[in-house]
């Protein structure tokens, strides 16, 4: 009994030392894996900065283009703005003149129809019937009705240009100075004199460049040194290429700027007049409504005079008429001078709306009510 229990105490010692053995492995093995994952994931994290370091500076480069085009196409837009603007603004002055040149035609067709329609008559059959004016009043009608006073002149916009043209031959001096200046430079420093005279041979040309080989270690290798040269070039007519168009940008931007900020007041102004002149069109139109009142008045007036004259007959003096005869007449004369003071009177104080006009107008439309509620 005793050995079977040593036996079974041995089988599970040896049990134990080879679990230990597996786990002591396994760590070692697991501190292996984590050493190596540990080392991809800091190689991982190297490449992702660089990643992200060349992703943000390609981002930072087209932010910047991004930039000196936005500019030129912003100011393009301004500019494009502010010709829509004025040309609209143009547009309905021109629609508004039009409209309002309509207007001046049906008023003075209405002041035509007033005078052949009853108010001459009128005047005539009092003359005849020997009514003297007690006001006296000598009204001579303003020859000019209504006249648009234009105080600003017409406002010219100019395009933009993005600069790339000018640029482009500024690069070119550019370069053919940068050029030219190297080739001096090394031609000074070997000593040798170019007869620009004629076309130089490659025997001349190979030295030139190839003092610029020996600056990078190349030892005269004219190849070498004529690449240099064609970079350096290249790099300076691009430099300034990019500055020029840069710079445009930025005018152009501050001049569209400009031109807008010159637009909308040119509009703003010419808005102010298009509301003047529908002021003038909604007072020609209540003009015309009340000159055609007028002239069924004086119409009618023209047949109480000739009927007062037909059967009274002409008087000496005025007192000789009936009191309703003498109240019809002061009537008709009364309306004849009220009408006659407003179309007397220009519609326009320079390029606005009158307000003597207006003044007039209220008065003959006040008087004309004075009689037609007396009719009824």
């Amino acid at each position: 009994m005793e050995k079977e229990n040593k036996t079974v105490w041995s089988q599970e010692k040896e049990v134990r030392e080879d679990v230990s053995e597996i786990v002591e492995e396994n760590a070692s093995e697991t501190d292996e894996i984590v050493e190596v994952v540990e080392e991809k994931v800091d190689v991982a994290e190297e490449e992702i900065e660089e990643v992200e370091e060349e992703v943000i500076s390609q981002t930072e480069e087209e932010v910047e283009k991004a930039k000196k085009t936005t500019k030129h196409l912003e100011a393009t837009y301004l500019v494009g703005k502010a010709k829509t603007i004025v040309k609209e603004a143009e547009e309905q002055m021109e629609a508004c003149k039009l409209l309002l040149s309509d207007d001046l035609k049906d008023y003075e067709e209405a002041k035509k129809a007033l005078n052949e329609g009853g108010l001459n008559a009128c005047e005539a059959l009092l003359s005849e019937s020997g009514y003297i004016d007690e006001s006296e009043e000598t009204i001579e009608e303003d020859s000019v009705v209504f006249e648009a006073k234009e105080d600003l002149e017409p406002i010219v916009l100019q395009d933009v240009s993005s600069g790339k043209f000018t640029g482009f031959i500024m690069a070119l001096i550019g370069g053919a100075v940068t050029l030219g200046g190297m080739i001096y430079v090394a031609t000074e420093k070997l000593g040798v004199t170019l007869d620009l005279s004629k076309v130089p041979v490659p025997e001349t040309i190979k030295p030139v460049f190839g003092y610029y080989g020996t600056l990078v270690g190349m030892n005269e290798n004219a190849n070498i040194g004529m690449a240099l040269v064609a970079v350096v070039t290249l790099l300076v007519m691009w430099i300034i290429y990019a500055i020029r168009v840069s710079t445009k940008g930025s005018k152009n931007l501050h001049f569209a700027t400009g031109q807008l900020e010159e637009a909308e007041a040119y509009t703003a102004h010419k808005g102010n007049c298009k509301e003047e002149m529908d002021k003038v069109d909604a007072h020609i139109h209540d003009a015309i409504t009340t000159l055609k009142t007028y002239q069924v008045l004086f119409n009618e007036q023209k047949g109480k005079l000739q009927r007062i004259l037909h059967i009274e007959g002409k008087k000496e003096e005025l007192s000789e008429y009936h009191e309703k005869s003498i109240l019809e007449m002061r009537d008709t004369q009364g309306l004849i001078n009220t009408i006659r003071s407003f179309m007397a009177t220009a519609m326009s104080e320079e390029g606005k709306l009158s307000g003597k006009s207006t003044l007039f107008l209220h008065s003959a439309k006040s008087k004309m009510q004075k009689v037609i509620d007396r009719l009824y």
